[in-house]
């Protein structure tokens, strides 16, 4: 039992010696920080067009911590966060087999470019018909209230 425990003492040895010395970024341990966050986990470009009410133009949303050049940041990576919940991706387009109603909510469109938990997004919104009425008003407040 006790060689089996100066063998394992020894291996943990040998691999923290692996560890190069001129790592920048050491712990008060002076272990690096093999699993430090990112600055800033989630970024998000959203360009929005057409709504008519003066909320044109391209944001930047940073989540985690929040910020950016978005109107409301801390809301809309709440938002967010809340869509993704259980996995779910919060960018996903209408089904194919979707029934949507045949109604008109404005010209309004949108595009969210960027990443979001580690995933590529590059996701269009427009207010052509239900589905897709839906699908921006469940994005609020990354996308702004628009429309009828």
């Amino acid at each position: 039992m006790l060689r089996r425990i100066a063998l394992t003492a020894a291996a943990s040895a040998a691999a923290l010696s692996a560890v190069p010395a001129a790592h920048a970024d050491t712990g008060p341990l002076h272990l690096p920080q093999l699993f430090a966050k990112p600055a800033v986990e989630d970024q998000l470009r959203v360009a929005v067009t057409g709504t008519g009410d003066g909320r044109d133009g391209t944001y930047e949303l940073e989540c985690g911590p929040s910020g950016g050049t978005h109107p409301e940041p801390a809301n809309a990576c709440a938002r967010l966060d809340e869509l993704s919940a259980n996995g779910r991706d919060p960018f996903a387009p209408s089904s194919p087999d979707s029934q949507c109603t045949m109604q008109y909510g404005g010209p309004a469109t949108a595009r969210v470019t960027g990443t979001w938990h580690g995933r590529p997004v590059d996701a269009t919104y427009k207010r052509t018909d239900g589905c897709e009425i839906s699908r921006w008003q469940g994005l609020i407040p990354v996308l702004p209230a628009t429309g009828p």
